[in-house]
């Protein structure tokens, strides 16, 4: 195949990647993004996510995409229900339409990004298996290989490609690593009809019920379904103990660590729609940086994975996005002084971020989960 060149590639399709083109065109830059899925409606984009007034929907305003956005929040998502593991209620606060975090499916989220974009701005099924610099180092030009053997360069190399990204070597030797959490994932489809009792649990917007070591995290989602995550502190092959593809045997194995909770809590397992899906917990090191590296940088999960206990990940991701656009648009004919000017903004922003994720897995899975959240929400509400 041949060879075909792009000033800036973007690598990864997610909200991002696609924030970070969506802020480039609003002022006349073009760039591509290649991503590994085979097109944008080939999977569910996953679950709820509080978008915060000072990180992601700052992002959405440099985009020019607010007003789309308030047009697809989930009203009530903001509700919360805090709950023991007995399933009686230790703090439940309304969505009364004020909050700062409000909620949206991810899915819609990425669909607005998405159709603000020319269609041909994502290139689908380009999964990237290989890159390495090109020419002299200090020009910053690069070759992307995909996995069907296509072959790009570009002046401008962007890692949004999530966790385990393949841009990220370029910049640093770090990778990901356990954080002691483990997640399974469920779904309850049409919860309000079908599994009313569950989704009353859950109530309109997020359910946490904890106990230290275990809990379930859950949101009631804008067509009705409950997706739960169960979580529990367990070692990191703990997982691999478990055939998902034997769903009984799946769902029986993950209830055997929930016997003495509520039965209420048991339904969210028995009752959920499709197999279970496994996820790990992983995150980089806290305060992870890099040093300039001419024609490349990272963004979102590639540049600083964290535990997902604070509500950051999206809301950095876009946020990156948006600022690494403008940058580059501050600096025209100078990648360099841009980039430069990004990193320097973004590596204390996602340390700090981190630290606050580090710090909030410690708080729900540790002593007194509950009664520590409790006063945790009620200081706020006073301030």
């Amino acid at each position: 195949m041949t060879t075909t060149h792009h000033p800036i590639a973007i690598i990864g399709a997610g909200l991002g990647g696609l924030t970070l083109a969506r802020v480039l065109r609003t002022r006349g830059i073009g760039a591509d993004v290649f991503d590994l899925e085979a097109g944008r409606h080939v999977r569910t984009q996953g679950g709820m996510l509080d978008i915060h007034d000072d990180s992601g929907q700052v992002a959405l305003r440099a985009a020019d995409l607010h007003e789309g956005f308030e047009k697809i929040i989930h009203p009530g998502g903001q509700g919360l229900r805090l709950l023991n593991r007995d399933a009686t209620v230790a703090l439940r606060q309304r969505d009364d339409g004020t909050g700062e975090r409000p909620e949206v499916d991810r899915g819609d989220l990425r669909d607005l990004l998405l159709d603000s974009l020319p269609e041909d701005t994502v290139r689908w099924n380009a999964k990237a298996i290989g890159v390495r610099p090109l020419d002299d180092p200090q020009r910053g030009r690069h070759e992307v290989t995909f996995a069907d053997g296509s072959v790009i360069t570009t002046d401008l190399l962007v890692g949004a490609d999530g966790a385990w990204s393949k841009i990220r070597p370029l910049v640093s030797s770090a990778r990901p690593s356990y954080t002691g959490i483990s997640f399974v994932e469920l779904d309850l489809l049409d919860a309000v009809v079908r599994h009313p009792k569950s989704a009353e649990l859950a109530g309109s917007g997020f359910l946490i019920a904890l106990d230290g070591e275990r809990g379930f995290l859950g949101h009631l989602e804008t067509d009705g379904s409950l997706h739960v995550h169960t979580a529990l502190r367990a070692p990191e092959t703990w997982l691999d103990g478990i055939d998902f593809t034997d769903v009984p045997a799946a769902k029986a194995a993950l209830l055997s660590h929930f016997a003495d909770w509520a039965p209420a809590f048991h339904a969210l397992i028995t009752d959920a729609d499709g197999p279970p899906v496994p996820r790990r917990i992983n995150a980089l090191p806290i305060g992870h940086r890099w040093d300039r590296v001419p024609g490349v940088t990272l963004l979102g999960d590639a540049a600083h994975v964290m535990s997902p206990f604070a509500g950051e990940g999206a809301n950095l991701a876009m946020l990156d996005g948006a600022e690494l656009g403008l940058a580059i648009a501050d600096h025209p004919g100078d990648p360099e002084a841009a980039l430069a000017a990004y990193e320097k903004d973004l590596f204390p922003r996602s340390e700090t971020s981190a630290v606050t994720s580090a710090a909030s897995l410690d708080m729900l899975f540790g002593p007194d989960p509950v009664a520590r959240l409790v006063e945790m929400f009620t200081e706020h509400e006073q301030h």
